[in-house]
């Protein structure tokens, strides 16, 4: 046993920790729990601890994973359950298995989102975002050479909007590996296309993810 794969919620108040913050959390959590966890060597050793793909500061994810690796064998059985304890609120640990997946092999995150409207009809709102999305829709969006249209469309799936009180909710399949689409930008594509139907709040939530054949990542 030398690398472990960690499955957890994060949710409420936590997420608003950011990355750092994140890895910060669970390298203490770990500690609590008594994980040996294997350090780097040299003058500044450091937790060999990676999280699959870090969260933006707002975003929950109901399947967040992070990869350990480990000096000595572990009990698995209650690790989860021992790992939620020594975690703060807001961290709840699913499961805990060894050779997980390589990242390489992500490709779809399924998400979920609100979109709140305070005063704006949202079954009309509803109808203003299907339209927009029936057809290509480009956003602007930051990469490393800079700012660039990306035709956000391109790499969508199974996009649903539903009306709701005060609200709309979003579910849709993103790519997540080459190229990764932020939920966010469907948020920056009304706002930039439809500026009509921008939501004066909301938040997504992550839920699943998948391979390219859509079998489960894990």
């Amino acid at each position: 046993m030398d690398k472990l794969r960690l499955v957890y919620e994060q949710t409420g108040r936590a997420r608003w920790i950011s990355h750092l913050d994140a890895m910060r959390t669970l390298q203490r959590g770990l500690n609590r729990a008594d994980v040996p966890i294997k350090y780097s060597e040299g003058f500044n050793p450091h937790a060999l601890i990676s999280i699959l793909m870090p969260l933006s500061v707002g975003t929950e994810s109901l399947y967040q994973m992070a990869d350990i690796r480990v000096r000595e064998e572990v009990d698995l059985a209650g690790l989860p359950e021992r790992l939620t304890l020594a975690m703060p609120e807001g961290f709840r640990f699913r499961d805990v298995y060894e050779n997980g997946a390589k990242p390489t092999e992500m490709k779809w995150l399924r998400v979920r989102g609100v979109w709140e409207y305070d005063e704006r009809n949202p079954e009309e709102m509803t109808e203003l975002c299907r339209e927009l999305f029936s057809r290509p829709v480009q956003v602007m969006r930051k990469t490393k050479r800079g700012e660039g249209l990306f035709t956000v469309t391109e790499h969508i799936r199974d996009l649903r909007f539903v009306p709701g009180e005060k609200a709309v909710t979003v579910e849709a399949l993103l790519s997540c590996n080459e190229p990764m689409v932020n939920p966010d930008l469907l948020t920056a594509a009304v706002a930039q296309n439809a500026p009509e139907a921008s939501p004066d709040g909301g938040h997504f939530c992550r839920l699943a993810t998948f391979k390219a054949d859509d079998t489960a990542f894990r």
